[in-house]
């Protein structure tokens, strides 16, 4: 599909979000599987409700412009999700504290790239005057900017870095 305009780029970054989230959600669980600090397994299980979340709002707004979710394959997860499971999955490492903190870290990149999806999505369509489809993406990033701060704070209070260390 041409980008002629910025609706043409609101759709194509929604499929896109969608392909990001999809991707993640698989990684994500499997994130949760290897974690061994209770809190940090529970917070990714919790986090694949609001990737799931996610994918359905997106769902919903792309229905109602006529436009399939399943149109894009995102290649920036797709790179993302490869290096989580090569570093945090794949890798051998001397203890669970430390596997623990790499899951975080590779949890947090694929966070941060759906953090700018997400952002951009908002701003796109306030411009575009889709204020219904801005505030449900503007919940949807709010929701993941607080996954990634519980994340934070499991690393740096919750003392998976401590251990680590």
């Amino acid at each position: 599909m041409p980008m002629n305009n910025l609706k043409d780029v609101y759709l194509d970054q929604l499929q896109d979000l969608y392909s990001a989230n999809k991707q993640s959600m698989e990684a994500t669980t499997k994130l949760g599987r290897a974690a061994t600090d209770k809190e940090l397994s529970e917070a990714l299980i919790a986090g694949t409700t609001g990737i799931s979340d996610g994918m359905d709002a997106i769902t919903r707004i792309c229905n109602d412009h006529g436009v399939d979710p399943n149109g894009e394959h995102c290649k920036g997860m797709e790179g993302l999700v490869k290096e989580a499971r090569a570093h945090a999955l794949d890798q051998e490492f001397g203890d669970d504290d430390t596997r623990d903190a790499m899951i975080i870290t590779q949890y947090q990149r694929m966070v941060h790239y759906g953090l700018a999806g997400y952002g951009c999505l908002v701003a796109f369509a306030n411009r575009l005057g889709l204020d219904g489809d801005a505030a449900v993406l503007q919940q949807c990033l709010d929701k993941t900017y607080d996954g990634d701060r519980h994340m934070t704070q499991i690393a740096t209070k919750g003392g998976v870095n401590e251990s680590a260390a």
